[in-house]
């Protein structure tokens, strides 16, 4: 008989860690995957709908384009107050009469196996396989009890839905993550809540450009570029006494800077503590993409040049978008020069030491 690979989860929402346990498993059991989103798992409460994460569940698995994955929504609509796994199994047994079950679970599920319930039973009407997951030592009496086999697969990835909730991480198909934005969920939904639309609406094309100028210019993780174009301006709409509290809080060195640049180091004080951004790459291109400054890293020249010349800027950017893709540093240099000139006719001040030392070191002068 054929095997099928039962592979459930909330899958709040699905991401590339998944689908790769799935390629594996799928490769070396010789067998089909069906996922099986819960409604109501059991161990955790779904942050989405459970309609939101069954289209991104299907979305992702059409993007892979293999006939080895399918998705039953039985959980989602038996209407149990709780979805448990030997009720899914039963359910399979009785749909797919002829075929030999392996349930796909994580270490972690593996190491609480035991407290599953009727665990006995589904290790009778299935083969259970796990694959490792980092950090967990599983109990090797739990292994020999329920007959578990591990799968050597150590390339998951370090990802969860939860760095994806919190844009930790942006490991997932291209086609979810615009499901994300236009269904305002997760971190999407956090970042509304602290900005007027007018203002997301821009740090999200900042967003898009930047993570396109930085793919085309073959950056090893234009994912970076993403979340900090996204973040640049969570400090934009505080208001000027709560900008200059956490910029004399958290960068007091800078707290005599103009007031129209304060923003850039509120953002960083908010992208830590309101998304636990710790990656020292997105906070620094954060920090100065107003201001910019001498030697500014590759990631800070991106951020720089999209935010000045996203498309929902209203003017005729172009050419400087043209720049940028063909080469970020070049383009670089004609985006700083073009917003020294703009910024003077404006009459904003740029006599501030970063101003002047980028200006200095990228143009020879302070134009």
């Amino acid at each position: 008989m054929e095997n099928l690979i039962i592979f459930g989860g909330s899958f709040d929402p699905i991401h590339h860690g998944h689908l790769r346990m799935a390629r594996y498993a799928s490769l070396t059991l010789n067998a089909d995957v069906v996922f099986v989103p819960a409604a109501n798992p059991r161990w955790k409460e779904p942050t989405s709908s459970k309609e939101d994460r069954l289209n991104m569940l299907k979305i992702a698995l059409a993007e892979e384009g293999t006939g080895a994955y399918f998705v039953d929504d039985f959980e989602m609509n038996n209407g149990s107050r709780v979805n448990y796994t030997i009720d899914t199994i039963k359910h399979f047994q009785t749909k797919y009469k002829n075929r030999e079950f392996i349930l796909l679970i994580g270490e972690d599920e593996a190491q609480s196996f035991p407290n599953w319930k009727d665990s006995k039973e589904i290790e009778t009407l299935c083969h259970i396989v796990y694959i490792p997951r980092k950090g967990v030592d599983l109990d090797p009496k739990i292994i020999s009890e329920y007959h578990m086999q591990r799968l050597p697969y150590e390339e998951a990835g370090d990802v969860s839905s939860r760095d994806i909730r919190t844009l930790r991480s942006l490991d997932l198909d291209p086609k979810v993550l615009e499901y994300i934005e236009e269904h305002n969920l997760y971190f999407i939904k956090t970042l509304l809540g602290m900005m007027t639309g007018e203002r997301f609406l821009h740090s999200l094309s900042v967003a898009h450009l930047a993570n396109d100028i930085a793919r085309r210019n073959q950056f090893p993780n234009p994912q970076e570029a993403y979340v900090a174009g996204l973040l640049h301006d969570l400090g934009k709409e505080l208001s000027l006494s709560e900008q200059k509290y956490l910029v004399n809080k958290d960068f007091s060195e800078f707290k005599d800077y103009p007031d129209w640049c304060l923003h850039q180091f509120a953002s960083v004080s908010l992208a830590i503590s309101r998304f636990g951004i710790d990656n020292p790459n997105v906070l620094e291109a954060i920090k100065y993409h107003a201001t910019g400054k001498a030697h500014l890293s590759p990631l800070g020249k991106i951020i720089y040049s999209s935010d000045k010349i996203e498309p929902t800027r209203g003017y005729d950017s172009k050419w400087m978008i043209k720049k940028c893709l063909l080469n970020y540093y070049s383009g670089f240099l004609k985006v700083f020069e073009e917003n020294m000139i703009y910024q003077k006719e404006k009459g904003l001040s740029i006599d501030n030491p970063l101003t002047k030392e980028c200006s200095k070191l990228y143009l020879g002068e302070i134009k």
